[in-house]
């Protein structure tokens, strides 16, 4: 299995990742509290279109090594980068689903442009996840400390009812099954718990709005206009107005896990995107 070693931080780490087709290298990175299987039916599409695609667990989930600290988004954009030096990848299109919006942008924080030529946020926590004075569409702050004292508490019940709102599932309804909440919950329960609550820390409390200017790449935006976990009104409309370059969509009836509730209309998006 392909690991990367990075022994830049505090602690050295490895970090799985799969390497798929050939052409034009597309990087998607992972939400919280999953890992890199979540983007199963856009790896398969994006492959059979031509296009080489990396897909990686983030530090703490997966197959990837689980680190007592360094969860801060500019540790994981560091593996980030250091998976792209390691791959020797160039004219790259960064893809972050929900908490991987962070990884994007601090990206181009830490990193720049060079080697990035386009990137993608879908359903992301970008720019703001939490409600302040100045974003008065975020997340209340105490609904965010309830989630992470439930992560403290007892994060494996949690989980097991958190992507049931993930995805807006209702029972018989099309798009989600019952196996797609046990695979999971699977997934999820077996990431490292510190990692789980760290990241959640992590993306519950960073603030991205002054780090927008630094995407300086066509950006695609996708959201929907149902998300129950990260309202688009604080994050892809926001994040609209703040990237320079963007082309925004906002999917109606689409809930936080789009990528398989519509996963056809988010996959018909970034190829068109890709391909411009």
């Amino acid at each position: 299995m392909p690991f990367l070693k990075n022994n830049k931080g505090k602690e050295a780490v490895e970090i799985f990742y799969q390497d798929y087709g050939k052409g034009k290298p597309v990087i998607l990175i992972h939400g919280w509290p999953l890992s890199h299987q979540s983007w199963e039916g856009q790896i398969r599409t994006l492959v059979e279109e031509g296009f080489r695609v990396i897909a990686y667990d983030r530090r703490g989930f997966g197959k990837s090594s689980q680190p007592w600290g360094d969860y801060d988004y500019t540790t994981l954009a560091g593996d980030l980068h250091e998976l792209i030096l390691h791959l020797d990848l160039n004219d790259v299109t960064l893809v972050g689903f929900s908490m991987g919006g962070g990884e994007v942008v601090r990206y181009f924080t830490e990193f720049g442009t060079d080697r990035i030529s386009k990137a993608a946020l879908i359903a992301s926590i970008i720019p703001l996840v939490a409600q302040k004075e100045d974003n008065p569409e975020g997340v209340p702050q105490k609904v965010l400390e309830e989630i992470l004292d439930a992560l403290k508490t007892d994060r494996v019940g949690f989980l097991k009812g958190f992507h049931t709102n993930f995805y807006n599932y209702e029972k018989g309804a099309k798009g989600v099954s019952e196996a797609n909440l046990d695979f999971d919950f699977g997934v999820a329960s077996h990431a490292s718990s510190v990692a789980t609550i760290k990241a959640a820390e992590a993306w519950a409390g960073t603030d991205f709005r002054s780090e927008l200017e630094n995407v300086k790449v066509p950006t695609l935006i996708v959201h929907g206009d149902k998300d129950n976990i990260v309202p688009y009104r604080t994050s892809g409309e926001q994040a609209a107005k703040g990237i320079a370059d963007n082309t925004y969509h906002l999917i109606k009836g689409a809930p936080h896990g789009l990528n398989l509730t519509h996963g056809d209309e988010l996959n018909t998006l970034l190829l068109d995107f890709l391909k411009k």
